[in-house]
C-alpha cells in the first residue's frame, strides 16, 4: 500500500478504470478513489467503458465518468475490481502505454497483472480496499465518497447476505452513515425503483429460463432482440441472473447476456457474456477462468465468441458433473 501511495503522490495525470458491465462495486470504488484523489488536487480521469446502470446514475459525481480515452499522457492508471486486464475492455491498448499500472482488487482468480498490485482476497468488495487506502492517505472522508463506498459494499455483498460479508463490512458502512449516508436513500435507487421496460424484460428472461435434467443448473437469455423489444439497454439487466439463482435446488444460474454491439442474429456466432452465480457449493471462478475470465467463488463471469445454442450446451453440461 504505501509503494501506490508513493507512485499517486509522484504522479500528475491519473486514470482511474474498472471493469465493462460495471456492478455497484466497480462503479463506487471508481468514484470513490476518483473523488480522494482530486482532493489532492491530481489530475484525474474517471473511466468505464460501457453506460452506467440506470440504478447507480444517483451516485455522486458519476457524470464525470468517460466512456473514451482520447489522451494517452498519463504517467499512471489505477485499475479496479478487474480480475485481468482485459475486463477493461478495448481501452487496454492504451492502458499498456502507460508507464505504470496500479492493480487494486479482491477477486481470488486476479492475475496479478501491473507493475504494483494491492490484492485482498479477503476484502468483501474492493470498495473495502479502497477505503483503506483512502485512510492509508489521510484524505478526509465526506458524504460523497461515503455514499460511493457504502453502495460499493452493499452491493457486493448482497445487501450483507453474501458469505463475502465480514465484519469490516459493518464497521466501514457504520462509519460511512456517520458521515451522511442515508441508507433508505440508497436502496431506493439500488433496488426500489425499476422503469416499465425493465419490468418487461424481466418478463422475456424470466420466460428464456432453461433447467438442466437433473435440475441443478439454470440458464437465463438476455438477447439483443429482447432489449431492442422493451427499449431497454444492457445495464438493465443487471441483477436479473439472481432470479434464476433463486430457484430452489439450483447450484449454479447462468446468465447469457448477448453483446449490444454483436453482429447477426443470436443463433450465429456473436460475442456473449456469461454470469455465473453459486449456491456456494460450486466453484464458478473456476469454471470461468477456463474461459479466460473469473470472479470469485460464488460469482463470476467470461466473455465467449460462439452460439447461443453451443453456450448452452456448455452449460448444462456442467450439469452432468454436479
Amino acid at each position: 500500500m504505501d509503494s501506490i501511495i508513493s507512485q499517486i503522490k509522484n504522479s500528475h495525470r491519473i486514470v482511474v478504470i474498472s471493469h465493462t458491465n460495471p456492478d455497484g462495486d466497480a462503479i463506487g470504488s471508481l468514484i470513490a478513489t476518483g473523488l480522494s484523489l482530486k482532493a489532492l488536487n491530481k489530475k484525474t480521469t474517471l473511466y468505464n467503458e460501457s453506460p452506467i446502470p440506470a440504478v447507480y446514475r444517483f451516485l455522486p459525481k458519476v457524470h464525470q465518468v468517460v466512456r473514451k480515452l482520447d489522451k494517452t499522457d498519463y504517467d499512471l492508471a489505477i485499475v479496479l475490481d478487474c480480475s485481468n486486464l482485459e475486463r477493461i475492455g478495448t481501452a487496454v491498448s492504451v492502458v499498456n502505454r502507460i508507464p505504470l499500472i496500479v492493480n487494486i482488487d479482491h477477486h481470488i482468480t486476479n492475475t496479478h497483472f501491473g507493475h504494483i498490485q494491492l490484492i485482498d482476497t479477503s476484502a468483501c468488495a474492493t470498495s473495502e480496499i479502497v477505503y483503506w487506502l483512502i485512510k492509508k492517505m489521510n484524505i478526509p472522508l465526506d458524504k460523497f465518497i461515503a455514499t460511493a463506498i457504502y453502495t460499493g459494499i452493499l452491493t457486493d455483498t448482497g445487501s450483507f447476505r453474501f458469505s463475502n460479508t465480514n465484519k469490516a463490512a459493518f464497521a466501514i458502512c457504520r462509519e460511512m452513515l456517520d458521515l451522511g449516508v442515508d441508507p433508505y436513500d440508497i436502496s431506493q435507487h439500488v433496488y426500489g425503483t425499476y422503469s416499465l421496460g425493465r419490468i418487461k424484460l424481466l418478463n422475456l428472461a424470466l420466460d428464456s429460463i432453461e433447467i438442466s435434467n437433473n435440475g441443478k443448473v439454470s440458464i437465463m437469455t438476455l438477447t439483443k432482440d429482447m432489449f431492442v423489444e422493451t427499449h431497454t439497454q444492457p445495464e438493465d439487466g443487471d441483477g436479473l441472473i439472481n432470479y434464476a439463482k433463486r430457484i430452489q435446488d439450483i447450484k449454479v444460474a447462468a446468465l447469457i447476456q448477448e453483446h449490444h454491439n454483436g453482429n447477426g442474429p443470436s443463433e450465429d456466432h456473436s460475442m456473449y457474456h456469461v454470469s455465473l452465480r453459486s449456491d456456494g457449493s460450486v466453484d464458478v471462478a473456476t469454471i470461468a477462468s477456463t474461459f479466460g475470465g473469473g470472479g470469485h467463488s460464488s460469482a463470476a463471469g467470461f466473455n465467449i465468441e460462439s452460439t447461443l445454442s453451443e453456450i448452452k450446451t456448455i452449460i448444462l453440461n456442467l450439469a452432468n458433473t454436479m
